[in-house]
């Protein structure tokens, strides 16, 4: 791709820092930051480069300056900022979760359809070079006949009942930060599920503190995904075939390698990534390569799936008990 767009980053905290680190890295321009409070807008754009730096999320997608918006706000306020973002004109990369539930997700996508706009899911992931060679293999029958994944994603987040992880105002809880992953990895592997069953811990804040979710698909074929946020796992996934299996090494859901085994568990094939920055900017590239070549959907993860795995999470949250504020 020889044109970027011009990208405005909405909100200043560290996954947005990281982000336009990595837009860096393939020289896309960032043009404008915004904030709701001024000075961290522009200590973030003095620290990053930035040209224009607004005390606004309203004046942010209003910058004639800036073409597409990356949405970093705590999850709660993905939607609103999304559909901010659509109606002012702007695409938008919006941070796992897309939203705080299906039916947000929906008419997100719903808004972005009507407005001929790109809404994208910035699940990193779906795009960095070990999962596209993964696919690959799985493809190629490599792997026989698929009978199950497994993963997980367990991280020791700070213990401030305050902070963004166990704080419900502010959507917190092991599931759907960490825990998007796993299950967006199952749907990307499997499919859509036929199934969920979630059994779950819940801190004295009120959020989930680890989740286990089993999702069985048809063909009997099943995914056994684990999420915590007060311990550190492996964090390693695998995906098992008939003929063989797939591990991926930690972390699995960064630029990482795997080890393909056949069914004597012999070594197929070692695939290591070489992947300069966090990885983020194959997200970047992917969305601007639909609006260059003008399309309305992603072929790795379109709306309507961001939207179901959505449906899911919805699924898990109602089996565990999980709400939040003004549900």
């Amino acid at each position: 791709m020889t044109e970027h767009l011009r990208w405005g980053i909405l909100a200043t905290g560290g996954i947005a820092s990281a982000f336009t680190r990595d837009l860096r890295v393939v020289g896309a321009p960032v043009t404008a930051v915004g904030s709701r409070d001024l000075d961290r807008s522009r200590a973030f754009a003095d620290e990053h480069g930035i040209a224009r730096a607004h005390g606004s999320y309203e004046e942010l997608v209003a910058d004639p300056e800036v073409d597409v918006v990356y949405v970093a706000t705590p999850h709660p306020a993905h939607a609103g900022n999304a559909l901010l973002a659509l109606d002012a004109g702007k695409h938008v990369l919006v941070e796992k979760p897309f939203t705080i539930s299906e039916a947000e997700a929906r008419a997100v996508m719903d808004r972005a359809a009507e407005k001929g706009l790109i809404a994208l899911e910035a699940m990193w992931t779906r795009w960095l070079p070990h999962m596209i060679r993964m696919r690959e293999i799985i493809a190629a029958g490599t792997l026989g006949e698929l009978r199950a994944v497994t993963a997980d994603h367990d991280q020791k987040a700070n213990p401030d009942p305050a902070g963004r992880m166990l704080n419900p105002e502010l959507g917190g809880g092991a599931l759907l930060d960490l825990g998007i992953y796993p299950v967006s990895f199952a749907w990307d592997v499997l499919g859509a599920p036929d199934r969920v069953v979630a059994l779950s811990d819940t801190t004295p804040t009120g959020v989930d503190g680890q989740t286990a979710i089993i999702l069985s698909f048809p063909g009997g074929r099943k995914a056994l995904l684990h999420t915590e946020l007060d311990a550190r796992g492996s964090n390693r996934a695998v995906v098992l075939g008939t003929e063989g299996r797939i591990e991926i090494d930690p972390v699995w859901y960064t630029p990482t390698s795997f080890t393909v085994y056949d069914s004597a568990g012999d070594v197929v094939e070692r695939y290591a990534s070489e992947v300069e920055g966090r990885g983020m900017q194959f997200q970047a590239l992917e969305l601007e390569r639909l609006v260059a070549e003008g399309r309305d959907a992603d072929d790795l993860l379109p709306p309507d799936e961001t939207v179901a795995i959505m449906g899911t999470l919805d699924e898990v949250r109602r089996q565990i008990g999980l709400r939040y504020p003004g549900e």
